[in-house]
């Protein structure tokens, strides 16, 4: 078999690189080792938010949401994509000081966000307890959202079928081919697939899939536990979060709440058991903030996986030693948002030879210097 890309892992970046590069005429196969949104994407969140602390995240945070709000109709499908905002709180003068310099940043770039007092946050999100968050405050961006993580990758994986992509489940790529520091190939249950380029796009086992190259990455997989509950009538619509307890959660359009927190027995590695320790946790810092939410039982309860970067940004391009490697990964638990941009980028790069900013400032290579900037907007 012979193609022009193969593409590592069937997750949103996966399946969406598959339609971008095969609406160009690009011959791509994707290989997924078990089924279309198994890892991290059909764990996740699916917020999408453009607070940031830095230039390239919000960038690409906003940039992407624009490709998000079209993206419905380019699909013809429904991705649930809705634009409810981002509630994030703010729990003392520190803080504050904090988020002033990153709504200044952001609002630089575009974005519309705003700090708002201890008294508008049950304006927006009515079933909070200010007091009960220890907040003082909260910044608020209004264009910030969620999609349905299934929807949006299945919908890609479709429409990058019908455009001539072959995507391949339960086949699990087990050698990459490399001569004289060049891609020339990927075996596949036993098969070999000649291609000129090797995505990696596998998330949590991205480090995996690097050293079949002969590539070391710094990435590491953190579990990340998360809920949902039963439903119950819809009372807001914003996503809450903070970046000292580390909470997260949202009202999914069927009245369901989903959220999570990291667990206290969270560690490194690939850890598949929920734990008690993280539910107890959850419910306790949940219910903290919105107090009635106590009488709401729990359906699911699961475990996920962070693709971890020292600087909690992706990691993309091409591999400055092996050609015809891309890196895809490292996303740190916001591959969901970021990926209509990110995935934008790589295919032109692929396709046109196009050259990215993002391509340089986000390349592996930024490891080797010791003036890193690192990502601190970071929860769950």
């Amino acid at each position: 078999m012979k193609t022009d890309v193969v593409i590592i892992g069937g997750g949103i970046n996966g399946c969406s690189l598959a339609y971008q590069l095969s609406k160009k005429g690009i011959d791509v196969a994707l290989f997924e080792r078990k089924y279309i949104c198994s890892g991290a994407t059909g764990r996740c969140g699916a917020g999408i938010r453009q607070q940031w602390s830095t230039r390239e995240n919000i960038i690409l945070a906003k940039e992407s949401v624009k490709i998000f709000s079209k993206l419905s109709r380019e699909l013809k499908e429904d991705i649930g994509f809705r634009q409810g905002g981002y509630l994030v709180a703010i729990h003392d003068e520190k803080e504050l000081k904090e988020a002033e310099e990153r709504v200044k940043l952001q609002r630089s770039l575009g974005v519309d966000v705003k700090i708002i007092d201890k008294d508008e946050i049950k304006e927006i999100v009515p079933i909070l307890d200010p007091d009960g968050m220890h907040a003082i405050g909260a910044t608020f961006c209004p264009t910030d959202g969620h999609a349905d993580p299934f929807k949006t990758t299945f919908a890609y994986a479709r429409r990058a079928v019908e455009n001539g992509a072959k995507i391949f489940t339960h086949r699990e790529v087990s050698k990459i081919i490399v001569e004289k520091n060049k891609v020339k190939g990927v075996v596949a249950d036993g098969e070999r697939i000649d291609c000129n380029y090797v995505i990696n796009s596998a998330g949590a086992w991205s480090r995996i899939v690097a050293r079949m190259a002969g590539i070391d990455i710094p990435n590491r997989p953190l579990r990340k536990e998360a809920i949902v509950t039963e439903k119950m009538k819809r009372v807001f619509d914003a996503m809450v979060i903070s970046f000292r307890d580390g909470i997260y959660f949202s009202q999914q359009s069927e009245g369901n709440i989903l959220g999570g927190i990291p667990g206290p027995d969270e560690r490194e590695g690939y850890l598949y058991q929920p734990t008690f320790s993280f539910l107890n946790h959850m419910a306790r810092t949940l219910t903290r903030y919105a107090p009635v939410l106590k009488f709401v039982r729990v359906l699911r309860h699961w475990t996920g996986f962070y693709d971890v970067s020292p600087d909690a940004r992706p990691i993309i391009g091409e591999d400055p030693n092996i050609k015809g490697f891309i890196h895809c990964h490292g996303f740190s638990g916001h591959g969901f948002m970021l990926s209509p941009m990110v995935t934008k980028i790589i295919s032109d790069y692929i396709s046109d030879g196009k050259d990215s900013d993002y391509l340089h400032s986000l390349s592996i290579e930024r490891f080797k210097g010791k003036d890193i900037s690192r990502e601190v907007s970071v929860v769950g």
